[in-house]
């Protein structure tokens, strides 16, 4: 089985490293994963493609809509044509909305809000191999391994659990941390358990028969 890697900044080291993984080519001997890692704080969420969006314009229903985040990172509205959302805060493109309607509208106040989460490539946890809903997932704060494993319902029969790689980027480097996958569904070693990151790629391979 062979893999390519679409995401941004993913580099051709990363890419074949997951290749290789998936395909049951590559060595495993790498570190355990960091049980713990400094902590991220996400300050503020921003917006990213694939978000979800509701634009209230005050006392305007007709300039109020349900719009989505376009895979270039742009969204339009009633009298607003191309305007760049993703990496803006919500109350940044509120306001930079205002701005565009003030060319149609006297004091127009416009809210936010996000209503279904994708955010950047850079803030996601991407899982790919055999779980058994491979997906992007939007970082959390203190998210770990388990709470990623919850969210893409476990691992398939066919799952190599126990040979599971998170790929990381670390100082403009990939680096990769072997992540015991079974012992922690299916054995219950809490141990097993390992801080995330944002940016962070679980590989998980089939097992060889």
């Amino acid at each position: 089985m062979s893999f390519l890697l679409h995401a941004p900044k993913a580099g051709i080291g990363l890419v074949v490293f997951v290749s290789l993984l998936l395909g049951g080519c590559a060595m495993t001997d790498y570190p355990d994963a960091p049980s713990t890692v400094e902590r991220t704080v996400l300050e503020q969420y921003v917006i990213g493609p694939g978000d979800s969006l509701q634009v209230a314009v005050r006392n305007n229903p007709d300039l109020s809509t349900s719009v989505g985040v376009r895979p270039d990172g742009q969204i339009t509205t009633p009298l607003v044509e191309d305007v760049q959302a993703s990496g803006l805060t919500p109350t940044e493109l509120a306001r930079a909305m205002e701005e565009e309607l003030s060319r149609y509208l006297r004091d127009p106040i416009v809210t936010v809000m996000v209503t279904g989460f994708s955010g950047p490539y850079d803030r996601q946890v991407r899982v790919i191999g055999q779980a058994a809903e491979p997906q992007a997932l939007q970082y959390r704060e203190d998210m770990t391994v388990m709470d990623v494993m919850i969210a893409v319902g476990g691992i398939t029969d066919f799952a190599a659990g126990n040979r599971a790689v998170i790929a990381r980027q670390e100082d403009g480097e990939t680096e990769q941390y072997r992540v015991r996958l079974d012992d922690l569904i299916n054995g219950g070693d809490i141990s097993a358990n390992v801080d995330m990151q944002p940016g962070d790629t679980l590989v998980i391979p089939e097992r060889r028969f």
